[in-house]
């Protein structure tokens, strides 16, 4: 089941920026390490999901996975060889916007090299750069 809202006020939002840094949750809050982006970029329930899934295969179902993100801002798409105008198209799917230094996904439960490994899968699924964060070094 893609992650994506229950309802939503407004069928069709406009894009709007992401200039700027994460204010919010750009620090460790529930897990021992965590995965945190460099780079801004629209993340897709799909990339989520991909990411989540290698974390969990790669710890084998023991320890704990946060996701610290979720996506809300619907995406919208015309249909191929439309021409230009008649409205804004269809919703397509769903993106969680970020900003640089947001963390993604935490875990706890494991030791740091799986926990390493498992976040450098799962950054390979994301669109944008990302690095590994400890709560020992922070």
């Amino acid at each position: 089941m893609p992650l994506m809202p229950k309802r939503v006020k407004y069928r069709k939002v406009q894009r709007g920026s992401i200039a700027g840094l994460a204010k919010r949750n750009n620090s460790l809050d529930f897990g021992e390490y965590g995965l945190q982006t460099m780079e801004r970029g629209y993340i897709t329930n799909n990339q989520i999901e991909a990411a989540r899934v290698a974390i969990n295969r790669h710890m084998k179902r023991r320890g704990k996975v946060w996701i610290r993100m979720f996506p809300y801002k619907p995406i919208t798409k015309k249909p191929l060889e439309t021409r230009m105008g008649k409205g804004k198209g269809n919703v397509e799917g769903w993106v969680a916007p970020i900003k640089p230094g947001r963390v993604l996904f935490e875990i706890s439960g494991c030791t740091e090299t799986i926990a390493k490994e498992a976040l450098n899968l799962a950054c390979s699924k994301l669109p944008v750069r990302c690095k590994f964060l400890s709560r020992a070094s922070a």
